[in-house]
This record gives structure tokens, sequence and C-alpha cells, in this order.
């Protein structure tokens, strides 16, 4: 890998929208916390910021866009509907009210949270929504999350738009090789949620916790290297094409997430990760998710 590539820091969607590469999640961080840690993370050059509606934080990142001096188009913004909300008229406005929240005119990316595989119609409906806006130039791309191929085929036999993103769970014990490849038939840039493996800890019982960070492999290859483990596995996923969206807390760790364009895997270093593979999820299979799987009251 030469040094441009080394340092290329943005994906081009299928769109032609540019997107940075590595992104900074807010899932889980409590509504009061959000825009400080948000700030933090803008401050130290972070420029994706991915939130949701059902993570009610939005407003959060909306405060910390507002207070960071960032000029907006500098900025990627991404938030995702939840399901409560799929169909039409409730979708467009949820995105209205997710608009509202973050206090911008238009979001970078918009993506459909989950499929609903028992009432797929819904999420066709949802997604004809999110074209509308596309259209109407309140979104600049148009995605979905946590669909596997079939979903994927549906969606776009039905609508208009291929998706320009599917974030999934996706990790080195959790690889989704074949999911990943119908993404590069198709142009869907692969996003990865959890990207570090934390979805195996979160409500683990501490028998049960796998920790990605922990494993022998990854850890000798961070010390080799210098990097964090934390370091190593993000940058196999830049390595791979991938965007990911790591989330912290800390200061330190998130400057350190962000510090993976200085350095290169070896072809035997990105095998030895992905030989980690399980293929055991850490989260909810998507196709038995509905509408009464996550208890989330969105607040108005």
């Amino acid at each position: 890998m030469d040094n441009t590539s080394r340092k290329k820091t943005a994906i081009s969607l299928n769109n032609g929208v540019m997107m940075p590469a590595l992104g900074f999640g807010v899932y889980r961080i409590p509504p009061e916390q959000t825009a400080d840690i948000v700030l933090s993370a803008l401050e130290t050059g972070y420029r994706l910021i991915d939130t949701a509606a059902a993570y009610n934080n939005e407003k959060g990142v909306g405060e910390a866009i507002a207070s960071s001096g960032v000029p907006r188009p500098d900025l990627f913004i991404t938030s995702k509907l939840w399901p409560t909300d799929y169909g039409y008229k409730s979708a467009l406005r949820a995105f209205d009210r997710s608009l509202a929240k973050l206090g911008l005119d238009y979001v970078d990316m918009y993506l459909l949270h989950w499929p609903l595989p028992s009432d797929f119609s819904k999420t066709i409906d949802a997604y004809r929504a999110l074209e509308q806006n596309l259209r109407d130039g309140r979104v600049r791309a148009i995605g979905v999350c946590n669909h596997n191929a079939a979903n994927l085929k549906q969606l776009i036999a039905e609508t208009d738009i291929v998706p320009v993103v599917n974030q999934i769970e996706l990790h080195p014990f959790f690889t989704q090789e074949e999911l990943i490849q119908t993404h590069k038939r198709l142009g869907i840039v692969t996003q990865a949620w959890s990207p570090l493996g934390g979805v195996n800890i979160y409500d683990a019982a501490p028998d049960k916790a796998r920790h990605v960070l922990d494993h022998p492999v990854i850890a000798s290859i961070a010390k080799r290297t210098g990097k964090t483990p934390g370091q190593i596995v993000l940058r196999w996923h830049i390595q791979q094409g991938h965007s990911a969206i790591p989330k912290s807390v800390h200061p330190k760790r998130i400057a350190e997430n962000i510090d993976i364009f200085d350095f290169e895997l070896s072809h035997e270093d990105m095998d030895r990760i992905s030989s980690l593979n399980t293929g055991i999820r850490g989260g909810d299979d998507p196709q038995i998710v509905t509408t009464d799987t996550y208890p989330v009251i969105i607040a108005p």
C-alpha cells in the first residue's frame, strides 16, 4: 500500500457523495453527555457523526455541531429511522422530527435502522419516503442497516434508488463475508457497527462475554506494531474498504481510534484477524426483529 492509499480517509458512495471512512458513533451515550462527548470527537478531527432517532441523543449531537465551529459542509451527519415509524407518511414525519432535534436543514445520510421481515411492505414504504427526502434535497444519501442479501434484493426490486450503505454488525468475530460480497456486487458500501466487538460484551453475562480486543492474535499484532488493539481492528476494517463507526466516551480512546491512517497491516496480519471469525452474532438476528423487539420510546 502506497502513502496515498494509506492516508485515504474517505469513501465514494454509489451516488458520488464522499463519506469519511471512519466516523464516531453515539449509541448508548446518555443524552445529557452527548453534546460534550461529540464536541470532543469533533475537536479531535472526526467529521462523520452517526446517531439515530432511537438513541434519543440527536439533540445533543445538534448542540455539539452548533458549538463546534466546524463548517456544516465539512461534516457528514447520519441518522436513522426507527421501525415504529415505518410506513410512508410516518417516515416523513419522523424525518422532520430528527431534523428539528439536530437543528439542521439536511442530513448527509439517512438509514432504515432495521428491516421488518414480518411486514416488509412497511420497510418498502419507509424507504420510498427516504427516496422522496433525497429528491427534495433534505438528505444527500440514503441507505439501510442490518439487511441481508434477500432483503436487499427485494428492496432494490421494489424501489428506485440502490442504498449507498448497509450498516451491519461487523468485527473480527463476525465477518459476514458472503453479505459483503453481495454489497460489492451491488455497489453498496459496508459500514460496521460495533466494529470493535463491543456488542459481545454489552449485555452478556460475565462468563459469556467475548472480548475482541483481548484476543491474543490482536494483542500480538498490536505489540509488534506499537499500536493499540483498537487501532489494529479499526485498521483491519479500513483496509478492506469498509467504513467503521467506533464509539467511546473516553477522550484518550476517541483520539486513538481516529489515529489509524499512518500505518498498514500486512496481508498476513489481515488474514490472521479475519480467521478469528466465529460466525456467531453478538446482537440480534435482524430476520427476527419486529417492532416489539426493542421497547424504544422516542422522545418528541
